[in-house]
């Protein structure tokens, strides 16, 4: 297969051209922060309709958008979407949590399941039953919303990063099985997003914009992985050129924390 890169992405050259203008999409956990941001980016981009998945209903004032109620851990709710939503070509799976929780000292594993059970079991059920929805409208994209702790393990969130490190193998695994239909599976990868899920971390953060226009550009630009900010840049790169001085950086950091 041919392949080229293009900044941020990686471009193959196997699929149709997605042209978001006139698409149908379904944007998991797309009421509000970075779920909200890529809806609006694909209404800029010219999606003619766009269901709004969200645990509880919510309220739309512009026609281009329907509402859906949507718990991805909820078998029921996840048929019922694939039952009316016969139209969608692009699918992105935003719906996640982190809880920010150690495997050891946790109280529990109870974080840890949840974690799993959203990010990874969840957006699996979104897959399996959209993608034949998919194949029908033509191959279509299927995005899933990753993170850097997709590649390493940071110990103040370990499980949220082993939820998020069986996301990335469902969606490399996902994209051998659909590639066969034209469909295009997308992993966008970011580090700290300004949501409310990092509201209490004194860290530099990238806007939900951002990731949705980076995420947009990788549609439409036919790209299997979108490095949506700076940070996804740089942790690629340390772990690429010395991952045992990127481990010890943890190391010393986790330290650091229980000492004091």
């Amino acid at each position: 297969m041919f392949t080229t890169s293009y900044n941020h992405i990686h471009i193959h050259e196997r699929y149709t051209s997605m042209n978001i203008t006139g698409a149908v999409a379904l944007v998991t956990g797309g009421n509000r922060g970075l779920g909200k941001a890529f809806v609006q980016a694909l209404l800029d981009a010219g999606a003619k309709k766009i269901y709004v998945g969200a645990r509880h209903l919510t309220e739309a004032t512009d026609p281009r958008l329907q509402p859906l109620k949507l718990d991805i851990t909820d078998a029921h709710d996840v048929a019922a979407a694939a039952e009316a939503c016969q139209d969608v070509n692009i699918l992105v799976n935003n719906a996640g949590v982190a809880l920010m929780a150690p495997f050891i000292s946790a109280p529990s594993m109870d974080n840890a399941r949840e974690e799993m059970e959203i990010n990874y079991f969840g957006t699996l059920a979104m897959c399996r039953a959209f993608a034949l929805i998919l194949k029908q409208n033509g191959g279509g994209a299927l995005v899933n919303m990753l993170s850097v702790a997709s590649w390493y393990t940071n110990p103040f969130s370990g499980s949220y990063g082993a939820s998020k490190a069986a996301a990335l193998t469902l969606t490399n695994s996902v994209r051998i099985e659909l590639r066969s239909q034209g469909t295009l599976v997308i992993a966008v990868h970011a580090g700290y997003i300004d949501t409310d899920m990092t509201a209490n971390l004194d860290v530099p953060k990238v806007t939900v914009e951002q990731v949705a226009t980076k995420t947009i550009e990788g549609i439409t630009a036919n790209a299997e992985e979108v490095l949506a900010d700076e940070r996804s840049h740089k942790v690629r790169a340390a772990l690429a050129n010395d991952p045992q001085a990127f481990y010890r950086e943890w190391q010393e950091n986790w330290d650091t924390a229980h000492r004091s």
